[in-house]
This record gives structure tokens, C-alpha cells and sequence, in this order.
């Protein structure tokens, strides 16, 4: 086993063995390019050296490596009767693996949608100044519950498909009430706790409601008259549940405080560490996943394994490092729901995942390594803690995946 230092890695290196961090996980596969931001993380993680059984390929290696792919390439699409050279880039036909067109029917999806529903009526009658009282949402909180129960994992793959388009609040909230639930679960909270941060996570961006569509909706940056508005959003959640839906202290807290960061830097009160309410601090960090998973009018969504990196590599700034690590005990580093390519080439999707072992998750084929889509009731599972033959190579896109001839 050959021991690198991270300060002596650089992007572009490859390597002709898979390259592991700490506990096995696997940085980048064999004969993979190495990234910048994926020496940044090693740095913001602060380990120190990395392992690998082959060795740092030469330039010369390299450039036949990435010839030799080529070929094969093109040699396989010859074999399928697709020209190698075509006199322009052909789009080959997009393959979506839709999570609805699944499972559309089935009871996890209709609760899913309903859950969403119900809270956009309840926004509604808040946008319009209606009297709305807090049973509304304490119900759907209940409701909220009782399906996790029955469905965590679908749930948590519908988040990630990002499946149900429009009434983007109501979806982002039970989203981020659904990650904040699992969370307060795996740190053993009581129940009525939990049943006060699922309310406080369905709350805390009800604010938004009272600012406008000009500045929620805007495509590209903020100007800083705009950001200062946006900053003022958990005023209006708090003084909506104080004020309107007279909901009980704990919820409002969420409310307030689901933007201060554990490093005293949020807003708007820059309160530190533990300072923080224990339930702001769950919801901060569900709402930063799930806004990073999720499509904005000025950006595409990441990728599950992406985001779960990005709050591993926070680094006690904005998040209580002991949340974040409950958060990515329950989700694992590909979350249930993740699309992945295989280093066989074939996609599949996340079904479960091993605490113990977070890179090898139990996973379910979608298209096969010859580009054949497998029919939904032919899906086979493999478990990769005991399939030794074959890793994830690389997380991708979980509504669709696209590639063009070339």
C-alpha cells in the first residue's frame, strides 16, 4: 500500500489503483483524474495522507490511458452498429429514471404528494391573511410522522428525484421536515421534541411568504438592499408563528434561528454553538441539504453524495458537527434515492446503505453496462458490501442521465 501526502497531490494526477481516504473510502477510482476540489476537501477534512495499492501514472500513461478509453469506446459503439465518427455530435435519446413513473402509484408517493398539498393550503390561507390556527400544521406534523414510519426510505428517494414540480415552499418545507425528523431520531430525542422540530421545520421559511416575488424568484444574484431582505425572512416566520398561528415557544425558535451558525457568523442574532436551539440547529442543517439537492430558478441541483460532502467539509462553522454527524449516520455518503454509475459502466439507484460501510450501499440496476435500461420489474439488487467486484464510481445526476456520441 503506497502512502501519499495531500500537500503532494495535484489536480490532473492519476493513479492506476483506486485512491482511499480514511476507513477505505474511495477518493477517485483507478485510471480517474484527480480534481482540485477534491484535493480541497481532503485539506478541509484535515487528513493528512491518502493510500493506494497502484502508483501515479506518467504523462505518457496518462495520455494512453485516455486513448485506450477512446478506443474502446469507439470500439464498443461499432460493435453496436453506431458510427464512431459521426459528421456532427448526435444526441442519443434521453434516458429518464423517474422516481413518480415508478412508483406513481403506490402509497409512499400519494402521501408524499398529500403532505405537500396540505401544506401549501395552509401557505394559501397565510399568503391571503386568512386566519389559519396552528392545528393545521400540527396535524401534518402528525401526518408527517406516521408516514416516515411507514416510508423513510421512498420518502427520502423522492426528495432527491426531486419528482413533485410546483408549490416550491410547501415542497422544500416538508422536505426539510422529513431530513430534520430522521435526524432527531438518530440523536434520541423525545418524542414531543421531535414533534416541535418537524412543526418548526414545516415554519421556518414561512417568512418568505411576506417578501416579494421579485426578490424569492429572482434569477441570478442579489443586490445587497435584496440579500438584507431575504436576512429578514426569519423575522416574518417568527412574528407568523408568534402572531398569528400562536405557536408554542419551541417552534418559534426554529423559526428565529434556523440562520445562526455554530460559529457565531449567521444571523440575526449571531448566537454561538449551543447557544443555538438544538431543533434550529437540525433544521439548518436539513435545509442546507435539501436546498443544495433541490433545482433553483438560478442553479441546477446537486447531487446527494455532493451535498453530503459539503457538509462533511463544514468544519464546525455553520453546523453543530454533532448533528451533521447524526445527519450523515441516517443518510449515508450516496443517500437512499442517489443515482450512481458503477465502474462497469451500469447506473443504478441507492436503496439502502450501510452505516459501517458508507461507500458500498445496497443498490438496485437501472440500465445495464451495455446502455440497456432494465424493465422495473426485472430490477435486480446487489448488495456492494459483499459484490467485491464492482464500486461506485461516481454519483450523477439522480432526474436523468444524458450522453451524446462522439
Amino acid at each position: 500500500m503506497n502512502v501519499i501526502n495531500t500537500n503532494d497531490l495535484r489536480p490532473g494526477q492519476m493513479f492506476s489503483e483506486p485512491v482511499f481516504t480514511e476507513g477505505k473510502n474511495m477518493l477517485v477510482p483507478a485510471n480517474f483524474p484527480l480534481r482540485q476540489k477534491d484535493i480541497d476537501l481532503l485539506v478541509s477534512w484535515g487528513i493528512d495522507v491518502v493510500k493506494t495499492e497502484g502508483n501515479l501514472l506518467e504523462e505518457e500513461q496518462i495520455d494512453d490511458t485516455l486513448l485506450n478509453n477512446k478506443k474502446e469506446e469507439s470500439a464498443e459503439k461499432t460493435a453496436m452498429g453506431i458510427p464512431s465518427v459521426p459528421k456532427k455530435p448526435v444526441k442519443k435519446e434521453t434516458i429518464k429514471f423517474s422516481i413518480s413513473d415508478v412508483r406513481q402509484n403506490s402509497g409512499s408517493y400519494r402521501a408524499y404528494k398529500n403532505l405537500i398539498e396540505k401544506l401549501n393550503s395552509v401557505f394559501s390561507g397565510l399568503k391571503t391573511r386568512l386566519d389559519v390556527e396552528m392545528r393545521a400544521i400540527d396535524n401534518i406534523s402528525v401526518l408527517l410522522l406516521q408516514d416516515l414510519r411507514d416510508y423513510p426510505d421512498s420518502f427520502v428517494g423522492f426528495i432527491l428525484g426531486g419528482e413533485v414540480s410546483g408549490n416550491e415552499l410547501a415542497k422544500s418545507s416538508v422536505n426539510t421536515a422529513i431530513l430534520s425528523a430522521l435526524t432527531a431520531y438518530e440523536l434520541k430525542l423525545p418524542n414531543h421534541k421531535i414533534n416541535n422540530i418537524v412543526s418548526g421545520a414545516l415554519l421556518h421559511d414561512v417568512g418568505m411568504l411576506r417578501l416579494s416575488k421579485g426578490i424569492t424568484e429572482k434569477k441570478g444574484g442579489l443586490s445587497e438592499a435584496e440579500l438584507e431582505q431575504i436576512k429578514s425572512h426569519p423575522l416574518h416566520s417568527s412574528k407568523i408563528v408568534q402572531k398569528e398561528l400562536f405557536g408554542s415557544h419551541e417552534v418559534n425558535l426554529i423559526a428565529m434561528q434556523h440562520h445562526e451558525r455554530w460559529d457565531g457568523q449567521g444571523y440575526p442574532d449571531k448566537l454561538t454553538g449551543a447557544a443555538i436551539d438544538i431543533g434550529a440547529r437540525i433544521v439548518s442543517a436539513a435545509d442546507a441539504f435539501e436546498a443544495m439537492v433541490s433545482k433553483k430558478s438560478y442553479r441546477n441541483s446537486l447531487s446527494g453524495y455532493q451535498a453530503v460532502k459539503n457538509l462533511l467539509a463544514d468544519n464546525a462553522r455553520r453546523f453543530d458537527p454533532a448533528v451533521i454527524m447524526a445527519f450523515t449516520k441516517v443518510m449515508g455518503i450516496y443517500p437512499i434515492g442517489s443515482i450512481v454509475r458503477l465502474n462497469d459502466e451500469s447506473i443504478a439507484r441507492v436503496v439502502n446503505v450501510h452505516t459501517d460501510a458508507p461507500v458500498r450501499p445496497v443498490i438496485q440496476i437501472l440500465m445495464d453496462k451495455r446502455g440497456k435500461v432494465i424493465s422495473p420489474g426485472d430490477v435486480p439488487t446487489i448488495d456492494l458490501l459483499s459484490e467485491k467486484t464492482l464500486f461506485i464510481k461516481q454519483a450523477i445526476d439522480p432526474g436523468e442521465f444524458e450522453e451524446s456520441n462522439e
